[in-house]
């Protein structure tokens, strides 16, 4: 049972995990960001899966351009501008 448990978190163990506050794990269920998330039953607890949470904290920091060295645009290579010539 404790593997089970470990296994899916409530709201509030899920944002502790994540350091957020369970407000915003709400906010972002409501608009549909965020990790994904599901309910027991209809109207049941929302519970998150560990596992769910951890994929989508790494989608999260190699989006960020500050993680991944690829995204970041001081990195890219430049690109060549075309000259104006002015037409008579």
């Amino acid at each position: 049972m404790g593997a089970t448990r470990a296994a899916f978190l409530s709201v509030k163990d899920a944002a502790e995990y994540l350091g957020l506050s369970p407000h915003t794990l709400y906010v972002w269920r409501h608009r549909r960001q965020g990790p994904p998330s599901f309910r027991m039953r209809p109207r049941g607890r929302v519970m998150f899966r560990r596992e769910a949470l951890d994929a989508w904290f790494c989608e999260q920091e190699q989006a960020d351009s500050r993680s991944n060295t690829v995204l970041n645009p001081v990195n890219a290579t430049p690109q060549q501008r075309f000259s104006r010539t002015a037409s008579t």
